[in-house]
């Protein structure tokens, strides 16, 4: 019946076909207007889907806090008294990427992987922006840009920090339990922050835009809460893991000429993740495998004479500071030697490095000597 109906429809499109037009072209022509109905009615479900989700986002709000939703659009100069300074500061994040970004080797630039003050405090001391109190209006989803796709989630994301830190001062009463309630909603909005900033860290652009520095910061704000990070990271996990290896790849991958710049910010972004204790772990693991990868592949070129990829090359030093700077941080934190974590990475980066480094040194000097940085960070969990 299957072949008779495609043959039956075959001949009729045979038959319709316009004159001075042949049957391929008749059927090419026919074939794109039906993908653009296609279109339309995919991109009429999306728009569906988004409302649907913001929906549910006043919802879960509501839920979690009536008064704050009844209350939402009314200036609350208690609450600005008690909301203190953005954990990141927009206009000197912002500044940063201003520069050429020629230089890879300023040690300020890196100071925010792990020194930065505004994340030495406690994860119990997370501090949100008097600007999250601004009101919005609700999102026109009918706007399809990129930057809407952002600052969708964000703003969703952004009033639970708010309430989350109000219910905190006693300014109002918030039931938490209900995140457990609602998975799909709090998982949507952080997928699609992540996928949002990915596609940003992808196709950057300077000076960084407003809604990227906020979205970073609602990110940052959101694992480093003591409360709210238990919901977002046990049903986001994997969706966060995904988001550092994106991240990694970014760096590893761009050969822009003049990419220094955006890929600092990038590698910014990887340091400030892995202050979070569960993430860190895990993002160490990715750094090691990725420096090892590499380091085999170097000494494999060395050997037989080839060609290797110079812009790799250049850019997997981004990675080595990272690392050296999580470990740094985890000694520093817990007070432990490093063998205590690293896990089956740690062991696969250690085997046979010294030879590596060995054969690397008179060529690569540098490279190996982060190499052996690295190694006694995870030998004895401190710099010798």
């Amino acid at each position: 019946y299957l072949k008779i109906s495609k043959l039956a429809l075959a001949f009729a499109i045979i038959h319709s076909k316009p004159p001075g037009k042949s049957s391929k072209e008749y059927i090419e022509y026919l074939a794109k207007i039906i993908s653009e109905q296609d279109f339309g009615w995919k991109w009429k479900v999306e728009v569906l889907e988004a409302e649907v989700l913001r929906l549910r986002q006043e919802l879960l709000l509501n839920r979690i806090s009536p008064r704050f939703c009844l209350e939402n659009r009314k200036q609350d100069t208690s609450a600005e008294t008690l909301l203190g300074r953005e954990s990141i500061n927009p206009a000197s994040y912002s500044s940063q990427l201003e520069d050429s970004g020629c230089d890879v080797c300023n040690d300020s630039a890196f100071d925010s992987l792990g020194i930065a003050s505004d994340f030495h405090q406690s994860e119990h001391n997370v501090s949100t922006s008097k600007h999250w109190l601004e009101r919005v209006p609700p999102l026109n989803l009918r706007r399809t840009s990129k930057k809407q796709s952002l600052t969708a989630p964000v703003q969703f994301l952004q009033r639970l920090l708010e309430i989350r830190k109000l219910s905190e001062g006693g300014i109002l009463q918030a039931d938490f339990s209900e995140l457990e309630n609602d998975s799909f909603t709090i998982c949507n909005s952080v997928s699609q922050l992540l996928d949002g900033l990915t596609v940003f860290y992808n196709s950057p652009k300077f000076p960084a835009p407003s809604f990227l520095t906020e979205g970073v910061c609602v990110l940052i704000n959101l694992i480093t809460d003591t409360k709210l990070s238990n919901h977002v990271l046990k049903k986001c996990f994997k969706k966060m893991e995904e988001f550092k290896k994106n991240l990694i790849q970014i760096i590893l991958r761009n050969r822009s000429v003049n990419r220094f710049q955006a890929l600092h910010s990038v590698s910014q972004t990887l340091g400030l993740l892995g202050r979070n204790n569960i993430l860190r772990n895990s993002l160490i693991s990715l750094l090691l495998s990725e420096v090892r990868q590499f380091a085999e592949q170097l000494l494999q070129a060395h050997q037989v004479q080839s060609v290797y990829d110079i812009t790799q090359y250049e850019n997997i030093f981004l990675l080595c500071m990272i690392l050296e700077q999580l470990l740094q941080n985890e000694t520093q934190e817990s007070n432990i030697s490093s063998s205590d974590y690293g896990g089956e990475e740690k062991i696969k980066f250690l085997k046979n490095l010294d030879q590596i480094i060995l054969h690397l040194s008179d060529e690569f000097p540098l490279f190996s000597l982060y190499l052996w940085r690295v190694s006694v960070l995870l030998n004895s969990g401190q710099m010798q």
